[in-house]
């Protein structure tokens, strides 16, 4: 389900970039231009009703009111949309991801139709048009507004400041069935190489590393940092970067990696060089459960300004949640508050 991208050639212009730039004189304005535009066009297809669901002011608290379960959402469902509406909603998405984050996008709301084919309740109304577009503020080519996609396992949260930087956290992407076990699309597995990059590096790792590494014999049940406005650092755990030898810090660039595939290539190259400017010997690469495929198992990766969490523990350990977060650049906050120190308000 992934798309697999060299590493060396991926982390070059962002290597140099962290020797060179700040966090923040890295811009997206192409990206947040083709998304506001996307927007434009989505929102003048809807009928009245429908841009009411749809849009709320930039202040407005639903903006930080995100979760990945199955509840009654705020928003635009899919469901409530034309199949023309639908295709432009779709079709909106595209600029704000890269074609792998769409993929996973994508099969993890088709996930839906699997679960409701395989559970033998649906009290929860499994149902892959059950999810929710939200705006937040007006789209413009130069204005500040935010943008969310959620419904059960997937909460993608945008926020664009002066239509020159975005921000992509927080970001929870989650996998139920992990793999698929029956049926037509028997083995797919939506989040794999979220797991089996981690599962490399933690088998990488010698006896005395793997001591450090695995700070809890048993896995949480799901992810740590929570769903609040703001994620609070935990305690640092696990082994750092800078005890692991040359090719272990490549499997850890190597995860880092897949995380960062989902975003656009200037928003990856926002968080990259933020990781950089952080350091990368302060990031840790922490495992709680087991070590073996098939047994409830955690990881997380924790460096100075994000983590990002990984759990399979639920439904026999066939269940993902994943979640990025900055601890200051969630919703934007950072680039906000640096935008507002510049300018009169």
């Amino acid at each position: 389900m992934t798309t697999k991208t060299g590493l060396g050639a991926f982390l070059a212009p962002f290597l140099l970039l962290a020797m060179t730039t700040h966090a923040h004189d890295i811009k997206a304005p192409v990206e947040a231009a083709a998304m506001a535009r996307a927007a434009a066009v989505f929102i003048d297809a809807l009928e009245p009703a429908q841009r009411q669901a749809v849009l709320f002011s930039f202040e407005d608290k639903e903006r930080f009111d995100w979760h990945y379960i199955p509840r009654g959402r705020e928003g635009l469902p899919l469901k409530a949309m034309s199949a023309d509406q639908r295709a432009l909603a779709l079709a909106f998405l595209k600029p704000g991801l890269s074609a792998t984050g769409y993929r996973k996008a994508t099969a993890i709301m088709a996930l839906e139709a699997v679960l409701r084919e395989i559970e033998t309740f649906n009290w929860l109304g499994r149902d892959p048009e059950k999810y929710y577009f939200s705006f937040f503020g007006t789209p413009s080519v130069s204005g500040t507004w935010g943008w969310r996609l959620e419904g059960h396992h997937l909460s993608l949260n945008l926020t664009i400041v002066k239509g020159q930087w975005v921000a992509a956290a927080p970001r929870f992407l989650g996998a139920n069935p992990a793999e698929i076990q029956s049926g037509p699309h028997a083995g797919q597995r939506v989040l794999a190489r979220e797991e089996d990059l981690a599962r490399m590096l933690i088998r990488s790792l010698s006896p005395a590393q793997q001591a450090r590494a695995v700070f809890r014999s048993k896995a949480y049940r799901d992810i740590v940092t929570g769903t609040g406005e703001t994620a609070l650092p935990p305690d640092p755990v696990g082994i750092l970067a800078s005890a692991m030898d040359a090719a272990q810090r490549r499997q850890l660039h190597a995860l880092i990696d897949v995380y960062l595939q989902t975003m656009t290539t200037a928003v990856a190259r926002q968080r990259m060089d933020a990781i950089h400017s952080g350091g990368w010997d302060h990031i840790r690469f922490g495992w709680a459960g087991s070590l073996e495929p098939g047994q409830p198992h955690y990881y997380r990766v924790q460096g100075p300004s994000f983590i990002l969490e990984y759990d399979n523990v639920q439904n026999d350990a066939n269940h993902i949640h994943t979640v990025w977060r900055d601890f200051e650049g969630d919703f934007g906050r950072d680039l906000l508050r640096e935008h507002y120190a510049r300018v009169a308000h």
